[in-house]
């Protein structure tokens, strides 16, 4: 770890299958059995999976028939995003009353900063242990923690004990931790990368931490500086209360088919309204647009166009997704999801490092 840095005390808070969970809550008739909420047996995606879902295999982001494939007892749910917000919310004051700096990640996880914390607690796992007992008794749901010296390492642990537990990293047990710790249970080394990483005879942070600085960014490009640190336990990034969205989106999976261009340009005007209203809502503005598309057999493409002028309302980037579509290529085959967002915004990501003490965990 880096010697000039002191400790600082980072909880990541990750509620445990929070879509699903929600909904098992609501209706109790759905209590222990595989629910898999969005999606249908014949269309979508699932967006969450409960646990007993998770024991098939299922995960978020599958299409809704390779779940059904998994487990034909699976019961699917239409997600009430109203309602997801309104809980999180709850859950996030709770936060609030320990800290300022909450970072959210999502709806259903934040880092939290608790170095200095409100209630003067000089234990951040008291104050883990506090926020989760609050949150189930506001919410009825059940969260994991993760406590240590960082963010990526609190990311790491609050996976450890999932569901429903909590496991802190001491300082002194950073570097004994990371080294022991595969590769691909590394927070952001995706599959792919495992994979690579995995043919250049590196399966452990030991085996990470012994490549050069020079070897990780030629193999890896910018993500292998990011590597190379914390696999020495280097994680400087602060707990941002004020992250802001890179790109604003909404897509839509349509129980039929789209395969004639005026329907298609037909659902990306209702798109456009819809993200019209979220950057109003937002007050956002940005310069390039983004198609994404599913097609029926699940190959999925993404196209963009740039302009040099701020864009917000539909009648703006209308004709710019429209540009987009004059490529034959793209319709050519049956769609099956259509997604329209605006990215370059008018926002920056602001990083305020804050003072850090060396205190107990």
């Amino acid at each position: 770890m880096s010697d000039n840095l002191a400790i600082r005390k980072i909880i990541h808070i990750d509620m445990d299958a929070f879509y699903a969970s929600v909904e098992q809550r609501d209706n109790p008739e759905l209590k222990g059995k595989p629910v898999a909420v969005g999606g249908s047996r014949s269309r979508g995606v699932v967006a969450a999976a409960s646990y007993e879902a998770r024991k098939f295999g299922i995960r978020s982001a599958m299409p809704s028939v390779t779940a059904f494939r998994k487990c034909p007892d699976i019961i699917f749910v239409k997600p009430r995003f109203e309602v997801y917000k309104e809980v999180s919310q709850i859950i996030r004051n709770i936060f609030f009353e320990y800290t300022d700096l909450v970072e959210p990640l999502s709806l259903d996880e934040a880092y939290l900063d608790v170095t200095n914390n409100k209630i003067g607690l000089p234990s951040a796992t008291l104050i883990a242990e506090e926020i989760r007992k609050k949150i189930f008794d506001s919410t009825a749901l059940t969260c994991s923690a993760g406590i240590s010296i960082n963010k990526f390492l609190a990311k790491t642990a609050s996976d450890i004990n999932k569901p429903n537990g909590m496991k802190l990293i001491k300082p002194e047990e950073a570097m004994a931790f990371i080294e022991t710790l595969k590769v691909k249970d590394f927070f952001g080394v995706g599959k792919v990368t495992a994979e690579k990483m995995k043919r250049m005879g590196i399966h452990t942070g030991l085996d990470l931490k012994n490549k050069s600085l020079g070897f990780m960014t030629k193999n890896f490009g910018k993500s292998g500086s990011f590597y190379y640190n914390i696999s020495r336990g280097i994680d400087d990034r602060p707990v941002n209360p004020n992250r802001i969205r890179k790109s604003v989106s909404i897509e839509n999976t349509y129980d039929n088919d789209l395969s004639d261009i005026s329907h298609i340009e037909t659902e990306l005007e209702k798109l456009s309204e819809s993200l019209e209203t979220r950057l109003a809502k937002n007050k956002i503005q940005g310069k390039t647009i983004n198609i994404k598309i599913k097609y029926a057999d699940f190959e999925q493409v993404t196209r963009s166009k740039t302009s040099q002028y701020w864009l917000s309302k539909s009648t703006d980037y209308q004709p710019l997704w429209k540009e987009i579509l004059l490529d034959e290529r793209l319709v050519q085959k049956p769609i099956r999801l259509l997604g329209l967002g605006l990215s370059n915004l008018n926002t920056e990501e602001k990083e305020n490092q804050g003072l850090q003490l060396t205190l107990e965990f």
